[in-house]
């Protein structure tokens, strides 16, 4: 595995395998191991999951980044999600979308899984007429 390096401004908010890390100062990072990471933008805090798609991503987040404990029950309430939200949507789009990111997440490809449930966001974003962030 080749090494990952990643630049982080003051600030900014950083989980590595299920531990938060805030940076005091700008910092570059190298990853030389594999790593269950997100940073930034990436990571939704839980007030932020305030619709079916963000809570979809929410979990998903927690079946990638939590802890040994959190894993397996943020995979559970994605699938749970993900069944309720594509019952209640008329969306083949959002549907196909969301098997796509289930399917990832049990392929431990959560990182796959939340990409896609970022498109997800903003799908439900534009049908509900809600502005991006």
């Amino acid at each position: 595995m080749s090494n990952l390096v990643l630049e982080l401004r003051q600030g900014e908010m950083m989980i590595i395998n299920g531990a938060p890390i805030r940076f005091r100062s700008r910092s570059r990072v190298e990853l030389t191991a594999h790593a269950r990471f997100l940073f930034g933008k990436q990571i939704m805090a839980p007030d932020q999951a305030n619709s079916p798609a963000r809570r979809t991503y929410f979990a998903l987040q927690s079946a990638y980044i939590g802890n040994d404990e959190e894993r397996p029950r943020g995979l559970v309430a994605a699938r749970s999600l993900i069944e309720d939200f594509k019952g209640a949507t008329t969306s083949d789009s959002a549907r196909d979308l969301l098997d796509s990111a289930l399917y990832a997440a049990e392929a431990d490809d959560c990182y796959r899984a939340l990409k896609l449930a970022g498109r997800v966001i903003r799908h439900e974003d534009a049908a509900l007429g809600r502005l991006a962030p």
